[in-house]
């Protein structure tokens, strides 16, 4: 059975989820902003400060506040997925944004106006956005990724990974409490290799200027590689095979001969399966410049490979990034579709990648620890675009640019201000004389509420993302304007005393 909600009811149900979000969310704004307890069904209950994951826990026993929530919610989603950052400012903008909207629908003014209204201004502050941003450095950078999970040494920590290897940065829970990174710099694999024995009793196996070759086929017998097997004889210069497989007596044969110093060949298995085996394969031949071989007793074909390492668990391949590789790089990328498998692939093919461990005492402060690196990792990919002053000054400051003249800018302009006012009033200050004072100074002064101090904008700390104010801008507009213009809303409603489950049965 299905109910439709409309008129001055559905106003209230909005305005009743709207606030249940909002309220909820807001407090955690600024780095003196409070924190959230999540009880979860799967695992122990854990506090956070991220705006989106509090969000996504809000829910409520009334059906129509449940509807109207999961519509608001999309609004802090959308932005988180964008930048990782900004959702708390989303919606904040998205509570005043809304409130300001339903008052002149109340005076009569249509919907569709206002939202039309709202989406000219968005353009227009956008414009204005764009001129505002300030010049980025290391030091910036580190203060984006610190303010962004509000802890110094996540920042200065992810910022020294994100200037060796950009974006390529891989977050995962340590084992214990601490904390690790560790690079990767060479295109690196699953060891797999014929025999342990290879290995010679050593940890490791490192090499230099090795030939290699790459075959999918099953080799059974020497014969099948006897030209190899004879190159590698009368030089012994050390040769890597990767093959799909190989006999028992085969593998017997390179053994005994390699232990006793007559061959130096080495015998490793394709890692992966399937489309990650071919991945693999293809990879490695491209940047030892060879190809994958179907002629076993192809000795023209052999690749080269400047430094080798190899352990029992992965082996590692130095190169150099030349201008065949590159060509290679942008063939995978038109080709390939984008998720974090190839995201690693391209990045050991590139700059490498760093992995950072994150270690805690326990579970619930690992996991929440793990959430702050997110965010700030997100805080440091934004900055592509630029930075802008922060703690809520450059939204402000744009507002007071806003003529009246416009419904659109009259709703932005009071929305503008609510950043800034809740940061300073999550900290416990007096917001009026602290504006004041940054409004006599034509907003080229910040207040840091970190600090308790007033800082030069040219000189702060206290910078946000340009991606990260421009998204939650644009979001925030979408979302208010839909809700703005929703007359109805319909929704299942299941009859006193039968449970969904029975519902579903008749």
């Amino acid at each position: 059975m299905k109910k439709v909600v409309s008129n001055d009811l559905l106003k209230e149900k909005m305005q009743e989820a709207l606030k249940l979000l909002c309220d909820t969310v807001k407090t955690t704004l600024g780095p003196k902003g409070s924190n959230i307890i999540i009880d979860h069904s799967d695992f122990s209950p854990f506090i956070t400060n991220d705006g989106v994951t509090i969000a996504e826990n809000i829910t409520s026993e009334d059906p129509i506040i449940n509807t109207i929530l999961e519509l608001a919610k999309e609004a802090s989603i959308k932005t988180n997925e964008t930048v990782g950052d900004g959702t708390t400012t989303t919606l904040v903008l998205l509570e005043s944004i809304y409130e300001e909207g339903i008052k002149l629908i109340n005076e009569g003014l249509n919907p569709l106006i206002i939202k039309k209204e709202l989406d000219l201004a968005k353009d227009y502050i956008l414009n204005l956005l764009n001129k505002e941003k300030l010049n980025l450095n290391t030091k910036t950078l580190e203060n984006i990724a610190s303010i962004a999970s509000n802890d110094e040494i996540i920042g200065t920590t992810l910022t020294k990974a994100y200037k060796k290897v950009k974006e390529n940065i891989y977050l995962t829970e340590s084992n214990d409490e601490k904390t690790s990174v560790t690079y990767q710099n060479g295109y690196l694999f699953d060891t797999i290799l014929a025999s342990p024995y290879f290995m010679k009793n050593k940890a490791s196996l490192v090499l230099d200027n090795v030939k290699i070759f790459i075959t999918t086929e099953i080799i059974n017998y020497s014969e099948e590689i006897s030209s190899i097997i004879n190159f590698n004889a009368q030089n012994l210069e050390p040769i890597i095979i990767i093959a799909k497989d190989y006999s028992d007596d085969f593998i017997n044969e390179i053994i005994s001969a390699y232990l006793d110093s007559t061959l130096n060949i080495i015998l490793l298995k394709t890692p992966g399966y399937g489309l990650e085996e071919q991945n693999i394969i293809t990879d490695i031949a491209h940047i030892t410049n060879t190809e994958v071989n179907h002629n076993l007793n192809n000795i023209s074909n052999l690749g080269f490979i400047n430094h080798l390492k190899i352990n029992n668990e992965t082996t590692e391949i130095s190169f150099k990034l030349d201008s065949h590789i590159k060509n290679y790089l942008e063939e995978i990328k038109n080709n390939s579709y984008n998720n974090e498998t190839l995201n690693k692939r391209l990045a050991m093919l590139t700059t490498g990648y760093a992995e950072i461990k994150i270690g805690a005492p326990t579970t619930t402060e690992r996991r929440e620890k793990k959430m702050r690196y997110e965010d700030a990792l997100w805080a440091l990919k934004s900055t592509r675009d630029g930075i802008l002053p922060g703690g809520g000054l450059i939204l402000y400051k744009i507002g007071s640019q806003l003529d009246l003249n416009s419904i659109g800018n009259q709703i932005l302009k009071i929305a503008f201000q609510k950043p800034l006012e809740q940061i300073l009033t999550n900290a416990g200050l007096d917001k009026n004389p602290i504006i004041s004072q940054i409004k006599s100074h034509n907003f080229n002064i910040l207040y840091n509420v970190a600090t308790d101090k007033y800082e030069d904008i040219t000189l702060t700390n206290v910078v946000d993302a340009y991606l990260v104010v421009k998204n939650s801008i644009i979001n925030s507009i979408s979302i208010a304007g839909m809700l703005l213009t929703t007359t109805s809303l319909i929704i299942n409603e299941f009859p006193k005393n039968i449970t969904k489950d029975e519902y579903n049965e008749i």
